[in-house]
């Protein structure tokens, strides 16, 4: 198996890029967000321009995420020959970003396609090996379920994903189809950690199970590092973070606060084994969204996680209660958290 990290927005979109402009037989893209606005990188351009002549180009999108495609973008990107399919529920949302190449090359993490993106760091593994295999049956299960036509791609939605032989798998989240499996894996390592847990996260709203989780681990003698930016992209999310980052840390929990913004969403524990992939520490990733990562354990890949997670703490600081300084507004708030989360 042969994986390369990629730790921010822009050296991930010229990989994939890069990667989609060698296609020769197919592509296929679920993503979130992807928007008209992209300067360097117009993918939107790409894939017309790759399905004119004649690779069969097919792509998921959020219909909430994406909703800022306008109809004549996407009449346009349909007219060149590319199979566009928006999942819609009322609450669920694909989550997940993937993109394959040719069935040979896969992309799985936190990257979505957005010009407001451009300065974020993030991660994004591109995969190449057998691994590659389950990817594409998991797409080819989303592409099903959204009610796509391609029979190559729905061959290939027929049997389970199963844990590969070098014990790197995929795990797939899908609330709509019951299967939470996100709060079984993360439950189940967590309890196990033995000397430290490394998460790494936009946005922290995390439910009580994972509060517990987090608090147990603390207290048998288990270093909990959370690396958490400053500002998000939405400054009522940056005070409900706050919220929990400020009660966790009185728990023993540490965050490192990065003075940009990461999109990332990583979890390491003891340093041997790791998740890499589209979900969020909060409610929506686990109770409604389908989510999609990679658990690794090979040394070499997690040596590589370990390394960009290294570079990022270099320029974090670790939050302080004692110099933290609440704002007026941020007591209603924190009153109206406490009730919702009674009701979770």
């Amino acid at each position: 198996m042969h994986y390369k990290f990629f730790a921010n927005s822009q050296k991930s979109w010229q990989a994939m890029y890069d990667v989609m402009l060698s296609a020769k037989k197919s592509i296929y893209l679920e993503m979130y967000i992807f928007q008209d606005d992209m300067v360097d990188f117009n993918f939107l351009s790409l894939l017309k321009e790759k399905a004119k002549s004649g690779v069969r180009v097919r792509v998921i999108l959020d219909s909430f995420g994406s909703n800022n495609l306008s109809k004549n973008t996407i009449l346009e990107i349909r007219d060149a020959g590319v199979e566009l399919i928006f999942l819609s529920y009322f609450f669920h949302h694909t989550h997940r970003k993937i993109l394959i190449v040719d069935e040979k090359i896969a992309f799985i993490g936190g990257v979505n396609f957005h010009q407001s993106a451009l300065l974020w760091n993030d991660l994004m593994v591109q995969v190449k090996g057998p691994l590659v295999f389950f990817i594409v049956k998991s797409f080819a299960k989303v592409y099903g379920e959204c009610g796509g036509k391609d029979s190559l791609i729905l061959i290939q939605n027929k049997n389970k994903i199963f844990i590969d032989t070098v014990h790197d798998w995929l795990v797939e989240h899908n609330p709509v189809k019951n299967r939470y499996n996100l709060k079984k894996i993360y439950r189940k390592h967590l309890s196990h950690a033995k000397t430290n847990i490394v998460l790494v996260t936009p946005y922290f709203q995390p439910k009580r199970w994972l509060i517990a989780e987090l608090h147990q681990a603390h207290m048998r003698g288990v270093n909990v590092e959370i690396l958490v930016p400053r500002n998000t992209d939405s400054y009522f999310i940056d005070r409900v973070n706050y919220f929990f980052i400020n009660r966790l840390s009185k728990l023993g929990i540490n965050f490192y606060i990065e003075p940009q913004m990461n999109h990332a969403k990583i979890m390491i524990i003891d340093g041997v084994e790791a998740i890499v992939g589209s979900n969020n520490l909060d409610y929506l990733s686990f109770e409604l969204n389908s989510e999609v990562g990679i658990f690794f354990n090979q040394p070499i890949a997690l040596h590589k996680i370990l390394d960009i997670i290294k570079s990022w703490k270099k320029d974090t600081t670790l939050f302080d209660t004692k110099t933290y300084k609440m704002r007026w507004y941020d007591y209603i708030l924190y009153l109206i958290i406490k009730v919702f989360y009674k009701i979770l």
